[in-house]
């Protein structure tokens, strides 16, 4: 079969297609026949720096829809030829790539394998944000960073049908905004953020603030809290050292700061997981979520589908085609 790999850490070139064995499934596993992989941010950093990188040479790739290949032992609820969507810890930019079963997920009704690829990282991280982890509640404000994203878009649309007071956003430049707009914002700023917020908030600041930025962004966003406010940390694309908040941040509103990785909770918390993807997966089903495909690649062009989401340029979500 065909993988994309790269043998050493560099720009979107290290990205080189080879030949590889199908691997087999262990126990717990499953193989899929990959149909559709989504592009990731992690894809590139672990490409540029190591990100979760165990060991070279590495395969990236963390979603793919596709048909179950192969079971292995233990797995139940599942069957050989049936359509997934799959969460996986690496190496989903390849024909056929082994995942956990229990972050395997039935093809949700009514979507194609195209438009399902778009979903197993991006709207679970999505519902997590809004709901489990940030506890927006009707009325309340939200301030999203990355807000013409995979996880922006799907964070407006579930903002908005939870009843927010108002939905602003962040973005890099007017186009993006102009995309965010179309996905459930009230206001997007482009570029700094700190003092327009204020401005929009009366001096008040927002209830929410989701942040996959990291260093003086995330500092940016905590300082743009009102009362009681919350900001959720779910990246760090700036590549700044790891932050703290103690007393001095926390006390004076009674603020608070909490964390999501998808990518952890499944290693640490399947069933939570498992849970909380069918909770989101629901939200595509009713409508309220649409995660619009922006650009797709064939697998050999991964590193022109890297040059574009680098350049940060590209808006909603990019796919690698891998099979139809």
């Amino acid at each position: 079969m065909r993988t994309v790999e790269f043998q050493q850490y560099g720009g979107p070139e290290v990205l080189t297609v080879v030949a590889a064995e199908v691997p087999e499934p262990g126990p717990g596993q499953v193989t899929v026949d990959v149909a559709w992989t989504g592009v990731n941010f992690a894809d590139l950093k672990a490409r540029a720096e190591g990100y979760r990188v165990p060991a070279l040479p590495y395969v990236p790739g963390l979603e793919v829809s596709g048909r179950v290949r192969a079971l292995g032992d233990g797995v139940t609820g599942l069957t050989v030829g049936q359509e997934v969507v799959a969460l996986t810890e690496g190496g989903a930019y390849a024909e056929v790539v082994v995942a956990d079963a229990a972050t395997v997920f039935p093809l949700p009704a009514g979507l194609d394998l195209r438009t399902a690829a778009t979903l197993p990282t991006v709207l679970p991280t999505a519902y997590a944000l809004v709901h489990t982890v940030g506890r927006l509640q009707p009325g309340e404000s939200v301030l999203v960073q990355g807000a013409a994203g995979g996880v922006g878009t799907a964070v407006g649309r579930l903002a908005r049908a939870a009843g927010a007071g108002a939905v602003y956003g962040v973005v890099s430049s007017a186009a993006k905004a102009a995309h965010a707009k179309e996905h459930g914002y009230d206001e997007v700023f482009v570029g700094a953020f700190q003092e327009p917020v204020r401005q929009a908030t009366g001096g008040r600041g927002v209830d929410l603030v989701l942040d996959p930025v990291g260093g003086d962004t995330l500092r940016a966003g905590l300082a743009s809290l009102a009362v009681f406010g919350r900001l959720v940390s779910f990246g760090n694309a700036s590549g700044a050292g790891p932050w703290s908040v103690g007393q001095p941040e926390l006390y004076p509103l009674g603020v608070s700061v909490s964390g999501f990785s998808i990518l952890t909770l499944a290693g640490t918390a399947p069933d939570a997981l498992r849970r909380l993807t069918e909770q989101a997966f629901a939200k595509v089903a009713d409508g309220t979520v649409t995660l619009p495909v922006t650009a797709e690649f064939a697998l050999e062009d991964a590193a022109e589908a890297h040059r574009l989401m680098g350049g940060r340029t590209s808006t909603g979500k990019l796919l690698l085609r891998v099979s139809e």
